[in-house]
């Protein structure tokens, strides 16, 4: 199963440091070693950090976090049973 981590800062003297949300994602390896990915926002007040292991769909399109017109992001860890019957409509 795929692993997720992340940081949120609500105080305006704290930001998010990308090193610390690679080092999570990192020992978390054994969880997802088939990819990994962050996202650090702009403000530096949330950062995401993904491990993927591919078992269904093993094309890079299932590469995370995942964002939506570069402004909503998310990080996903389970699977959509039904995703067949989605995807016909």
């Amino acid at each position: 199963m795929c692993g997720i981590t992340g940081k949120i800062y609500l105080n305006k003297e704290k930001s998010v440091n990308a090193n610390q949300i690679e080092e999570m994602a990192e020992s978390i390896k054994h969880r997802g070693p088939d990819d990994s990915g962050i996202y650090i926002s702009p403000d530096k007040k949330v950062g995401l950090g993904h491990r993927r292991l591919s078992i269904i769909d093993l094309s890079p399109l299932g590469h995370q976090p995942m964002n939506y017109l570069k402004r909503y992001w998310i990080v996903f860890n389970g699977e959509i049973y039904n995703y067949l019957e989605e995807k016909e409509n």
